[in-house]
């Protein structure tokens, strides 16, 4: 066992085994003792010939590294716990998370497919909103950034983060970031911004559906020419993706997508082509009337009783996810469509913005659902485990191992993670 992994730091975070190593450090297996969990640790390294001014810096950067998911308490950040200052150097703690990069499968498996890709994106959306509207730009997404917990998806290193309240600790003339994921303007010396972040999204996607960057090339020199000469490669792979792909890597970033315009693009990825919509068909229902014509028929000179046959158009009556109204203005819940008490998940379109997202977490996700519903349309789903998401929970009616949800508010998302075994 080396000294290290003897280390306990602040008399709490034991190093138990390394996971891998870095340009800036190793990461650490540890163990909290104090709260008895397991934790990430971060060991940064300070080169030997550093000067003081450069030490504050570095100091100065892993407390931001720190601070910045610190500040963004969300599903698809990082968790950091604490920054502990040992042996001269800062050590930083985190959640464990035991999943690989998206770098790793894409070396592992190969390039991805569209919808996988499409859930990644929409997680990492997702992720920089949070950053950027609490005024953080990430500054160095890229797969190797990317976890892949099952169906979650986490973005961490965000140790070239910076906020917009805070000062600059790049020095000038110092290129950080990575060339085949960094922005145009970022390369070209400009300030980096949430739409950089955006660009460094596009290419991420790109390289999870074509396996490399679009603009890698043998060494750094080279790739930083091909992004600021070249034109951007149309990927091959991404079939309904492509749209957002291309309109992430728009090298001006001031026709480049925005973030919800990326979200609306991506979202109309998933869900597909939509034919318009045709009205409803009205329905009919046979009716015989049977009456007593009281004329004779002028050819036979004869009475006649008649079948008088006519097609009625038939009422529509209530919605099936209408509910009825009851004394003091109050209502009771929507009708349960069939299967409900035998099924996982049961979901009923109350109106045509019922869009879900349903899929069975492993190792490689299986998607069940990514539609919109029109309204009355209902989905039942048997799987033991299941993660599904409801975008809008005031248009979806639904089910939960039987149980009836409440409707959410218009515009509220909704997730379930269900485990029945």
């Amino acid at each position: 066992m080396s000294q290290s992994e003897r280390l306990v730091l602040a008399t709490r975070y034991r190093l138990v085994s390394e996971i891998g190593q870095g340009a800036n450090g190793t990461v650490w297996r540890g163990h909290d003792e104090l709260l008895d969990r397991a934790v990430a640790i971060k060991e940064l390294r300070l080169p030997e010939d550093l000067a003081e001014d450069d030490r504050v810096v570095f100091y100065r950067r892993t407390l931001r590294e720190a601070r910045a998911p610190a500040q963004l308490r969300t599903h698809s950040i990082v968790e950091v716990y604490d920054v502990v200052i040992e042996q001269g150097r800062p050590w930083i703690v985190m959640e464990m998370i035991e999943a690989p990069s998206l770098e790793q499968l894409i070396e592992r498996s190969g390039p991805l497919p569209p919808d996988r890709v499409a859930h990644i994106g929409r997680a990492l959306l997702d992720a920089l909103n949070t950053a950027h509207k609490a005024g953080i730009v990430h500054r160095d997404l890229k797969p190797s950034n990317v976890l892949l917990d099952g169906d979650r998806v986490v973005l961490t290193d965000f140790g070239l983060a910076f906020s917009s309240g805070s000062v600059s600790l790049t020095k000038t003339g110092h290129f950080m970031g990575s060339p085949a994921y960094v922005a145009p303007e970022v390369a070209a010396g400009d300030k980096a911004t949430p739409r950089s972040d955006l660009w460094s999204l596009g290419a991420t996607l790109y390289a999870a559906l074509e396996g490399r960057p679009p603009f890698e090339r043998e060494n750094v020199m080279a790739t930083l020419s091909a992004l600021a000469n070249e034109s951007t490669p149309a990927p091959q792979n991404a079939g309904a993706l492509a749209p957002v792909i291309t309109g992430l890597l728009e090298k001006n970033p001031t026709r480049r997508l925005s973030h919800a315009r990326a979200v609306d693009r991506l979202e109309r990825a998933m869900a597909g082509p939509r034919s318009g919509r045709r009205p409803p068909t009205p329905r009919y229902r046979l009716m015989v009337v049977i009456g007593l014509i009281g004329a004779t028929v002028a050819s036979c000179g004869i009475g006649a009783t008649a079948l008088i046959v006519g097609m009625m158009r038939e009422s529509p009556g209530p919605s099936p996810t209408a509910t009825s109204s009851s004394p003091a203005g109050t209502t009771t819940q929507a009708a349960a469509p069939p299967g409900v008490a035998t099924s996982t998940l049961v979901v009923r379109a109350r109106t045509d913005a019922c869009k879900i997202f349903v899929s069975v977490p492993g190792d490689a996700i299986t998607v069940l659902s990514d539609e919109t519903l029109h309204q009355g349309d209902a989905r039942q789903y048997g799987q033991p485990r299941l993660n599904a998401v409801i975008y809008d929970a005031s248009a979806c009616d639904v089910w939960v191992n039987g149980q009836q949800k409440p409707p959410g508010k218009p515009g509220e998302r909704q997730n379930y993670a269900l485990n029945k075994e």
